[in-house]
Formats: structure tokens, sequence, C-alpha cells
């Protein structure tokens, strides 16, 4: 294995010294073109217009996309006859007749009409240059330092260049077609769509223009109109209008301005003007200065994108093209292409997540098709929440919004699904949703009978709020989560043999046990019991904020105090199931029980070391090969169980190219995430999982380096968000030991630090031994009950690390420096 290491680096340092010094840390890049496939294509976008561009010499496709283009139109997919069958659900799960109880859900809870609609193409604008088709010195980027995508290649003496920008400040994508000569730019253009509505015309001999309108689904009429407008200005040369598009004849340069809107306001209003709104944007374009559109973009894009920087080690790989590098990661050293890995999946984020839009879905704003796999929806019952795991954390905070208005919208839309379905107060929804914010039972049974959704989703608010410290925001938010509360308040059924109460029926996302007769339904699983714990435990610590009324607060922790204890099984695993049941040999990708440790702080290392253990025996037991986004949860469960190495064997593995095999995950040549086929919630999730590595606060404190792998030996993160709204402004480590920290505070209150290595303060109020709870209320941990445990020789996890933790009383806007104990560094010298 070393003689196969040692050989790979060789043919790394050669081919990256063949390639020179081409390309930098954080761009993607390559040596040939997209071709015909969509997954070769590099992403720009700004939260509402997206576009692939395939980078083709002689037939360019950049494939369009508008946040807004769903099919279908508003409407609610409730079923009236849930609630009639929902008793006689209840009791044949407790009698563990659970086929019967599916079969019965299929009819009465599973939605009868509309099981999502989807989101959708606008279509392609294709640009032909004739005679291109065989380039020199190709070379295609996308620079995700400044949001830019660059083409260049040379086509005998003439060296012509490419560059493209969807402007976060003018809300256009905007192409540059130059070359090193005069006259010598000649192309073709037209747009398309594989609407079947669709058309396109031109206007004024520089406006391509593409109308339609989306697609009839599931017996939701498609009422989404779009319009695309794409103004090509030539700068020498002439333009005229050819048999299906514009023609550019010997032009120096050209300029290509594109403007899409359609007609959706909101999920309960289409009452916009396509028309208006596309040439409206398109006329406040100044056209005439292609250098100050580019400007003002990077400038916007960098105040996003600059706040964190990290540095893990260098090679010579960035020198090496970025579908080379993916094939030799694995068995490789290029800690580069974790952190820009890292970075990619900050850029995905803020170039599809805009402040005043629509969150991502579930590939983010990139799709080709008008039916694409799982409709490209919202599931969440995981995929949408991992989009935004990043959001906080890797101090993108502003991004988030998208998703937490969506969550709000998603509690006007679940009340009635609560009443009417399930007869209960406050909100719900189940495992999926689309644009018009359905909240019904989709897809098969199986798994959309999952009612957890609403309680999941609304976790987000409350995390928002515990990273910025956002009152106004909590008092504006605090009835969606009062409204979460409501409905499990009404929702659980008492065990028939425990003294418990227990979401009846429920899921474990998306398992079925073979000993339930291969069914998914059952009562009081794992996850819908840390789920409600963490509905009952946040509108507990908001209702105190706010004002809530005691009576209130005091019957949401008599419910909490309810829920079932986690069980420890007969395996030393985690049980998925009240029952002990669990199959070691079973590899599913959903290990959803995990929750409680991640996103969730019910479990950790420190307060529940026997739950810490039990989540390990679990993850051991599924396994580390499994889908893409399943690999990026898994980094951020080993980052919680202080296991860097492990997390890292994830990293690696999602950083393989794709198999094509549905649990074989990996990342295409552009790394998207391979689910497969694409999702984007892998890259959201490994995003996050490396920030946990780094950096954690969930659990009561902010533990620095918690989880670092031998590779990583030496590094350097700036930027990082805690909670208590406090970041770090450096952080430099060096043989594995922290040599120097700087955390500014941006909202005051107790700084409780847990480090492997003691730490000494710059300053006068020095580093105090913490002892007791957290004083700083952003930091309080609600615990979680003894578990249930079968057997306690089964599984036992040592760790022998010990930490120094430390409180330290600061100011709101100071810095505070920290560094390694100075007797410490004089051993580490020695």
């Amino acid at each position: 294995m070393l003689k196969k290491t040692i050989l790979l680096f060789i043919i790394i340092l050669e081919i990256s010294q063949s390639y020179g010094q081409i390309a930098n840390d954080l761009k993607l890049w390559y040596q040939q073109p997209s071709g015909e496939t969509w997954e070769n294509a590099l992403p720009i976008g700004n939260g509402r217009l997206g576009a692939m561009i395939y980078g083709n010499t002689a037939n360019e496709i950049i494939q369009l996309n508008e946040e807004t283009v769903w099919s279908g139109s508003p409407n609610r997919n409730d079923n009236p006859d849930a609630l009639n069958s929902l008793s006689k659900i209840q009791d044949l799960i407790f009698k563990g007749e659970y086929k019967k109880a599916e079969e019965l859900a299929k009819n009465s809870i599973q939605s009868k009409k509309s099981h999502g609609q989807m989101y959708q193409t606008v279509g392609n604008l294709l640009l032909n240059f004739d005679g291109h088709h065989n380039p020199m010195d190709y070379h295609r980027e996308l620079d995700i330092s400044n949001a830019i995508h660059k083409t260049r290649y040379k086509i005998g003496q003439t060296t012509y260049h490419r560059e493209a920008f969807a402007s976060l400040t003018d809300d256009v994508i905007v192409i540059k077609i130059s070359a090193d000569k005069k006259s010598v730019i000649n192309f073709k253009a037209k747009l398309t769509s594989p609407h079947k509505s669709s058309s396109q015309s031109v206007e004024h001999d520089s406006k391509l223009i593409l109308t339609g309108k989306t697609s009839n689904h599931e017996g939701v009429e498609g009422l989404v109109r779009f319009k695309t407008i794409a103004e090509i200005r030539n700068f020498g040369g002439k333009i005229k209008e050819s048999n299906d598009g514009l023609s550019v004849e010997k032009a120096d340069s050209v300029h290509i301005f594109i403007s899409t809107a359609t007609n959706f306001k909101r999920y309960d209003d289409i009452s916009g003007d396509e028309n208006y709104l596309s040439e409206w944007v398109l006329d406040k374009v100044d056209k005439n200065n292609y250098q100050k559109l580019k400007n003002t973009h990077i400038e916007k894009y960098k105040q996003y994108f600059d706040r964190v920087s990290l540095q893990l080690g260098s090679t010579n790989t960035p020198n090496i093209p970025t579908d080379v590098r993916l094939k030799a990661f694995k068995n490789g050293n290029d800690p580069q292409f974790v952190a820009l890995y890292f970075q990619y999946g900050r850029y995905l984020l803020i170039s599809s997540s805009q402040p005043g839009g629509q969150p991502a879905n579930l590939q983010g704003i990139w799709n080709q098709s008008i039916n694409p796999p799982w409709d490209s929806k919202y599931t969440i019952n995981i995929n949408a929440q991992m989009n935004y795991w990043p959001a906080e954390r890797t101090n993108l905070s502003e991004l988030h919004e998208p998703f937490l208005t969506m969550v709000e919208e998603l509690a006007e839309a679940g009340e009635k699904t609560a009443k009417d379905m399930y007869g209960t107060r406050g909100w719900m929804a189940h495992h999926n949703t689309d644009i018009w914010r359905i909240t019904g039972s989709v897809d098969d049974i199986f798994w959309g009978i999952w009612n957890g959704g609403g309680g999941w989703i609304s976790q987000h608010l409350w995390e928002h709020y515990l990273y910025t410290g956002d009152e106004f925001f909590l008092k504006r938010i605090y009835p969606v989560l009062k409204g979460s509360a409501l409905f499990y308040m009404d929702f659980l059924t008492p065990h028939p043999e425990k003294d418990w109460l227990v979401v009846n029926p429920g899921t474990s996302p998306e398992n079925a046990p073979k000993a339930h007769e291969g069914t998914s339904l059952d009562a009081g699983t794992t996850m819908d019991n840390q789920i409600a714990f963490d509905v009952f435990s946040t509108a507990l610590q908001a209702g105190k904020i706010t004002g809530e009324n005691t009576d209130f607060l005091d019957s949401l922790k008599a419910f909490r105090d309810k829920l079932p204890p986690m069980h420890i099984g007969k395996h030393g695993q985690l049980q998925e199931w009240l029952d002990d049941i669990d199959d070691p040999n079973d590899k599913h990708r959903h290990i959803s029980h995990l929750y409680g440790l991640f996103p969730s702080n019910q479990i950790s290392p420190f307060k529940t070391p026997e739950l810490a253990s039990a989540s390990e025996a679990t993850l051991n037991h599924r396994g580390d090969i499994s889908t893409g986004w399943s690999m990026g949860w898994k980094v951020n469960w080993w980052a919680r169980l202080l296991d860097g190495n492990r997390a890292y064997t994830l990293i690696k593995n999602q950083l393989s190219p794709a198999s094509g095999k549905f649990e074989g995950g990996g990342s295409y040549s552009n790394l998207f995430d391979a689910h497969p086929p694409f999702q984007i919630d892998g890259n959201f999730g490994c995003t996050s999982g490396i920030a946990e590595m780094l950096l954690q606060s969930a659990n009561g404190e902010i533990h620095l380096l918690p989880a670092i792998p031998d590779e990583w030996d030496s590094g350097k993160v700036n930027g990082l968000l805690a909670r208590g709204g406090f970041e770090i402004i450096n952080l430099t480590w060096e043989n594995g030991v922290i040599e120097d920290v700087s955390i500014k505070s941006n909202l005051g209150g107790n700084l409780r630090i847990r480090s492997e290595w003691p730490l000494e303060a710059d300053h006068k109020k020095g580093l105090g031994k913490a002892s007791g709870n957290n004083s700083n209320p952003f930091f309080k941990v609600e615990q979680t009950r003894s578990p249930i445990i079968t057997d306690e020789t089964a599984y036992t996890r040592t760790n022998s690390t010990e930490y120094h933790v430390y409180d330290v009383s600061t100011e709101q806007g100071s810095i505070y420096n920290f560094s390694i104990s100075k007797n410490l560094k004089k051993d580490q010298k020695k």
C-alpha cells in the first residue's frame, strides 16, 4: 500500500509539473469541454437565475434555470379520509399488525391528489461557432473566489475567450465573447426549450425571446408562465436575423445579457407579469459598461464568500485538472482539494439561495429536465434540511432566509393539514413539499406517512436565533415553534404498555425492518421521539424569552417528560425502534435515529457517553458505503463523535468519481454530489461536516478542532461562526496542536472553550477553569433521560483524551486572543 501511495504521488507530481502553474486553490478547471454531458458542465447562479455552462467550442450550451419555474399551480393535497381512519391505524400498529395498518394508511392518509410538482428547466441558449471543432490550448474554469466562469481556446492563430457570471447585483446572466484579433467572432444563437408550450421569436434584430408555460402534473394545471430574453450586443461586425435565431458576423467582441421572469409571486399567488418583469430587469442593466457589471457582481459575491478562509496544507495538486484530482484524491495527499470542496459548497449555497427568493431544492437551482429525479422537490425528511446545514456555521446566515421563510409558509399551509387529517391544533408537514407548500402525504406510504417534517424544519428557526441572537426574529417566528409543539401535544398518544406518549403512526425514514413485516410504520420510533423532544425544548426556551405564560410552558415540559427515553440494544446499538429488532447487517442509507447526534445535540460523548457509544456501534454496523447525501451526514456524525480519521474516510469516499451505482455515491467531474443521480444535498452536507471537524458549538461550549484527521496536521481557518454570536477570527494549528486562536464576541456573554491543549489568554481577565453549566443562555443543552440499556457489556466506547475547558467573560464587539500554553510550546519545540 505504501509503494502504491508513493507511486501515485510521483505520478501526480509529474502531471502537475507538465501542466504548469495554471490553476489556483479556488478554481475548478479542465482541459476538455463538457461535450453533451450535463454533469461535466459548471454551475453559475445568483439565487434566482442559474446556468450550467458546457464550455463547448463549436456548439456551446448554456442551460438555463429560474427558481420559480415549477409545474402546476397553487393547490392542496390533504386526504380528507385520514381523520376517520386514524384510531384504527393506531390500534393496528399497537397490535403489531403493521401490514394491515399500511394498507389502511395507503387509502386514507396517502394523498389522492398531487404528490408534489416538478422543478423544471427553462431551456437552453445555444451558440454555434462554425469551424471551432478542433481547438488547441483548451482551458475552462470556474473561479469560485469570484464566481466567474471562463473558457479559453485557440483556433489556428486566434485565441478566443468567453466569460460568464450570474450577476448578484443586476439579476441577469452576463456572457462576454472576445478574441485576441478583431473581426473574427462569428456565431449563430438561438433559444430552445423542452416545454411543449414554448415558442421563440426575435425582436429588434438583437433580442432572442423565449416564452412558455409549465406542465400540468398529476391533475394540477400548469399555470406558471415564463419569459426569457437574451439580448446580444456586438462591438464591430453586425447582427442579423437567421431562420431560427440571430447570427453574429465579424464582431470584435459580443456581450449577451439574459433575463428570465415568471408570473409567480408567492406560493398562493401567481398574478405576476412575466413580460414586464423580464423586460424591466433587462432595461435597468448598464449594458455599455461590462467591467462595471462584473466588478459590482464580484464585490457583492465576495461580501459573502470572503468571510471564511480555510488552509489545510499545500501540495502541487492545484496545478492538476479537477477531474484528474478527483480520480487521484482517495489514494493521494491533496489537502487543498478538501478546502476547495468545502468552499465549493459555500459557493453553491451563495449561488442557489439568496434573501427574498426560494430555498435551494434537491438540485439547488440547476436542472436540465422538465421531469427531474424525485421532481427536484424539497424532501424534508433530511435532504432540504441538509442543504442549509452550512448556512449558520460557515458564516452565510442571511442565505438561510429563503428556507426559514418556507418554514413559515409551511406553517400557514400545514394548519389545515393538522386539523383536517389529524384533528390537532398547530401545524404539521409530511416528508415532502414543493413551491406550492403542500403538506399532505406524498409518494409511497412506505415513507410518505412520516409526519415529522414540520417538527424538524422548525428547528432551523431556533438555530438561526442561537447563532444571531436576533430577538425580533424570534418574536416573529415563535408562533411557528409553538404551533409545531401544539401539533405534538394533540397528536401524541399513550403507549398501551408503558407510561409514555408516542407518535403513532410514525416511521423511521425510509427503513422497513423484517421484524415489522417489511413495513416502515411503527409507534414511538427513536427519530420521532427525538424530534418531539426538540420541538418541546425549543418552544419551551423560546417561550421563556418571548414571555409565554407559565401554564403553557409547564405543559410543554410535562409532555416532553412523557416521551420515551432512547434505548441501547443487544448489539450495543442505538435502537431505531422501541423494540430491539435492529439487524447489524442492515446497511440502509437512512440512519434517521442518529438525528439526536446531529443535527440535534441530544447525544454527546461528554454528556451522554453511553448514547455516543451506541451511536458509534450503529454507524459501524451500517458501514461507510452509501449514497452521496448519506455520506455527507456520516461526516457530521463522525465529527460529533470526535473521530476525525473516520470522518475523513467518508470525505475521501465522497471525493471519488461517481460509480453510477445507487449505493455508490461519490462526485461527478464538476464536483456535484452523486446520489446518484445528482443531488446537491451531499455537497452541502459534506461542507457542514468539514466545518464540524474544525469547530463545534452545539454541546454547551465552543470546541476547537474537535475532529482533526491525521492528514490535516497543520492548518488555518478564519470566519467560522459558533452559537452565541461568536466568530473565529483566526484559528491556527501546527503539528496537530493549536497555536493561536482569536474569537470575536458579537453578542457578549460567557465564552466557554474546550481544547485538547492547555491555552493561555492574551488579556487581563485570563482563562478561568469552567465548572457547572454554561451561564450563556445560547449554550443551554436540555438534558435527555437516561437510556434503557439491554446489555451493559455489549459495547463500550473509550475516550482517553483529556480536555481543558475554560470560561471567559466577554463584552459585545470585543476580540479575545488565546495561544498554546508556553510550557507546552517549549515541549513541542523540544
